[in-house]
């Protein structure tokens, strides 16, 4: 990877990581109060998101290519049971910590100690599924 390519890619993490703690993302509050639906505000963010991202992808499939260069090619995931059980688990402890993986490094670099525990369970959880895929894969209908 280039350099340039890799100063784009910190510039636009840095980026997308001040949107988040700008718009509340990173704010246990704000989170906790969507999710028992006494505030929409993270209802607007996330429906900007989708629509960012439509509009991405319909930019990245008329031009064909990445911004390394590489032809791209957007294949349509296949739905299983573990998409229902990851989507749970993922939907739980994000409202349990208030975090989601983006949020989870907006909180450190806001200096927030909890979230150091936060990352934790993200680590542990993602080493824990690559640990036991083999036996998650043939009960859950995963890809292989």
């Amino acid at each position: 990877m280039s350099a340039r390519l890799a100063l784009s890619y910190v510039v636009i993490g840095t980026a997308f990581g001040w949107v988040l703690s700008r718009s509340g993302a990173g704010d246990y509050g704000v989170v906790q109060r969507m999710f028992l639906f006494k505030d929409f505000q993270m209802y607007g963010l996330l429906g900007v998101g989708v629509l960012t991202i439509m509009i991405g992808l319909w930019i990245l499939k008329r031009v064909g290519r990445s911004a390394a260069g590489e032809p791209i090619e957007i294949r349509p995931k296949a739905v299983n049971a573990g998409n229902w059980v990851g989507g749970g688990l993922f939907g739980i402890g994000w409202s349990m910590t208030g975090m989601c993986p983006g949020p989870v490094f907006v909180n450190i670099g806001e200096g927030k100690v909890y979230a150091l525990f936060a990352f934790a369970g993200v680590v542990a959880g993602t080493w824990l599924v690559g640990q036991f895929r083999p036996w998650l894969a043939n009960r859950l209908g995963l890809p292989r």
